[in-house]
């Protein structure tokens, strides 16, 4: 065994588990401890100035600079109370991670003294360097400017010794270079496109607030042998390994008794999340072997958003105290289920309903309609863009692999609400209903309350599925940032209802009835819709075949699916909303492709260094033990050795052969990387990672693996997916 792979399994074997103190206080008392909350605010700010930092957090605007000052001083002595002796604006650049620059609460004075401070001006901006962030060519290098703005909507929080404020961050120049910045925009789009339908049914509703619930799911992994693997480490997965004997065919370990190592884990972690507000709530062994899922009680989407971004935060810095590696990558390890983040989406007005779900008489269960379909509709109209938001390096190994969705996107309602929507449709009839038509509509739709009290089957290969109240947006990646996701599913609604708005009334204005408007507008997007919504398996075959008739895009790779971000239908969707600008979205389509060809030749550089540094000198030295071998039973046995050593023979060869073809495939593989490397453009260099370096990873895995289980396993380099997987 190697000494590092045999350093990390005696280090497992030494250890205690490290078990956290019980805590005295209960969750509910802990909640928003560490949070600049409402009841912090009210405590450390003026009546008159706390009232209009609520009046500008609910009423969407930017709070008035000549109050930020107090505001400041507010809460800087809640901070330093809470043992804060630094400040940060806390953003999210559009690396996916989120950033932060530390600056100490105190400032020099004139005569050589210091003071504690932070005013008005350090809580509304900073100027962080904006070109060593992905900017997609807005900013030249030498154009370091850009700056954060706090986001009131979302309150700062202390995490160890610093105040933490959530910002926007934006180019010298305004375009956005984050992912908060468009989904500010995005909800206040969907605000006043979904308000002003919700008006047809209800004038009290002046409010529409969209909420986000996501499930969170990792794998805890020991430290000691995630530091025996660079693959890990550099990669987030393993790039070799061969399958257990045993994996999670038998499903025992998914909703099992989790782990008391795993257990303590996730008590402190859920014990710090707590306190920073994320009102964390489930958790549960999952599929895999050693992987678990969280999640938290539905939250207004940007502080559901942040929350999600601190929990990944949250969770690493934790899990490294109990002397594990939280691994949030798609697919740390081949052929056992993966990591995903569903993000379950819905809207909620000021009055506390739920529009996608139904209500108690007819006129609250066409409302639940209007937004049900038209959800729908904008899901048909832009599927290759909802494909697009998902899409990464990770999630291609993901999307399709027995525990996602398909890259296909679909729509699953049930049997149930699409008997509801067959009925909308054969009976809006005419240029006028007459009072049957009416009559049996409304008490069918009566019904839908009462349909699916026990609807609660749901169907996994959906990429997009109703579950009750809301729609499960399924494929999206463990380690991405929901916003992505959520700007375009946001956007195509706020648009669709825009649409939908201009239908209805223009019906109106002709005479029909609003009702019968409605109606009519549900059918015709019924109609047109129907080929997204798909109840069947999303792995078959047939499915495939069926998609394609139905003209339903199937793209399975990231290169490829990023594309739709640059066409006119976009470009025009998002300028029409005024969420991003065509230069905003060229600039992201780069960054994206710029990403992924990154990550694949990252991949590719330590598939070469492991294959050849590691992998074939283990393989030689076992080889050459054999060799030694036979030599000895030759020279014992004379010409007899060969029907001894028939085996040791066998396995030289097998060997040799696996040697071959890795270096082959390496030496090929770092030939085409080459080539791709000199092209400067960058979708057509991310393709060509694509289509012509990716295709080596599983041709030099094939032979590695194959290695692993005829070398001696006392000499094999890497821990193995036993150890990983089953250690407890």
């Amino acid at each position: 065994m190697s000494s590092l792979r045999f350093q990390a399994l005696q280090d497992i074997l030494d250890r205690e588990p490290l078990m956290k103190e019980e805590e005295s206080m209960s969750r509910a008392e802990l909640f928003g401890t560490n949070v600049f909350n409402r009841s912090a605010m009210k405590k450390n700010l003026s009546s008159d100035i706390f009232k209009k930092v609520i009046e500008a957090i609910e009423g969407g605007r930017r709070l008035d600079r000549s109050i930020a000052g107090q505001v400041a001083t507010g809460m800087r002595t809640w901070a330093m109370a809470k043992g804060a002796t630094h400040y940060t604006h806390w953003f999210q650049p559009l690396t996916g991670l989120t950033a932060e620059k530390h600056d100490a609460f105190f400032e020099t004075t004139s005569d050589g003294e210091a003071i504690d401070h932070f005013g008005g001006a350090q809580l509304s901006q900073q100027e962080p360097d904006a070109s060593s962030f992905p900017n997609g060519g807005i900013r030249n290098t030498f154009e370091a400017r850009g700056y954060t703005a706090w986001d009131p909507t979302s309150p700062a929080f202390v995490m160890g010794s610093t105040l933490c404020i959530p910002t926007v961050f934006v180019a010298y120049t305004g375009e956005a270079l984050d992912y908060k910045t468009p989904l500010l925009k995005t909800i206040t789009a969907i605000d006043k496109a979904a308000t002003d339908v919700c008006q047809y049914f209800d004038k009290k509703v002046t409010k529409v607030i969209t909420t986000l619930g996501w499930e969170q799911e990792y794998f805890l992994v020991d430290y000691a042998l995630v530091n025996a693997r660079p693959d890990l480490i550099l990669t987030g997965r393993t790039l070799f390994g061969h399958l257990s004997s045993k994996g999670q065919q038998l499903d025992d370990h998914y909703f099992g008794s989790i782990p008391e190592r795993a257990k303590a884990f996730m008590e402190e972690f859920e014990f710090e999340s707590i306190k920073l507000g994320i009102p964390v709530k489930t958790r549960h062994n999952e599929v895999a072997p050693n992987q678990f899922e969280c999640a938290p009680i539905f939250e207004e989407l940007n502080l559901a958003v942040d929350h999600n971004q601190l929990v990944m935060d949250v969770m690493e810095k934790v899990a490294r105290k109990h002397k594990f590696k939280a691994l949030l990558h798609e697919k740390p390890f081949a052929n056992v289920n993966g990591s995903g983040k569903h993000n379950n989406w819905s809207l909620a007005t000021n009055l506390g309903d739920n529009l996608l779900s139904p209500g108690n008489t007819p006129k609250s269960n066409i409302r639940f309609l209007t937004f049900f379909v038209n959800t729908i509709k904008a899901v048909h109209e832009y599927n290759d863009l909802i494909r697009a938001s998902i899409a990464s390096a990770g999630n291609d190994h993901r999307l399709g692999a027995n525990e996602a969705p398909p890259a296909i996107i679909s729509v699953f309602i049930g049997t149930e609400l699409s008997a509801v929507l067959d009925v909308v449709e054969k009976r809006v009839t005419g240029d006028k209903m007459n009072t049957d038509d009416k009559t049996d509509l409304k008490l069918d739709i009566g019904k839908i309350p009462s349909i699916l009290l026990d609807n609660t089957d749901r169907n996994r290969t959906s990429p997009f599925a109703f579950t009750g109240n809301k729609f499960e947006l399924r494929a999206v990646g463990s380690q991405a940032n929901c916003s992505s996701s959520m700007i375009v599913l946001n956007t195509i609604v706020a648009k669709q209802l825009q649409e939908f708005k201009k239908s209805v009334d223009g019906h109106i204005a002709k005479g029909v009835k609003k009702d019968e408007a409605v109606f009519k507008i549900l059918k015709k997007y019924i109609v047109e819709s129907k080929s997204i919504r798909f109840e069947g398996n999303g792995y078959g075959d047939e499915w495939e075949k069926e998609a394609k008739k139905r003209g339903l895009s199937n793209i399975k790779t990231t290169p490829h699916a990023l594309d739709v971000f640059i066409l006119d239908k976009t470009k025009k969707l998002f300028k029409d909303l005024d969420i991003l600008s065509g230069v905003e979205l060229d600039a992201r389509h780069e960054i994206e492709l710029e990403n992924y060809k990154l990550k694949i030749q990252i991949e590719s550089r330590m598939i070469g260094d492991l294959a050849l540094n590691q992998i074939i000198p283990t393989a030689i030295e076992y080889q050459n033990t054999l060799v030694s071998n036979v030599n000895g039973l030759k020279n014992i046995m004379g010409s007899k050795f060969k029907k001894t050593a028939g085996s040791q023979l066998n396995t030289i060869e097998m060997i040799s052969e696996h040697i071959t073809g890795i270096e082959k495939n390496v030496s090929l593989m770092v030939d085409a990387r080459r080539k791709l490397n000199k092209i400067d453009d960058g979708a057509k260099s991310a393709r060509g990672y694509c289509e012509k370096v990716v295709p080596f990873f599983d041709a030099i895995r094939r032979d590695v693996d194959k290695l692993e289980i005829i070398v001696d396993d006392k000499i094999w380099p890497l821990p193995k997916y036993r150890e990983m997987l089953f250690t407890k």
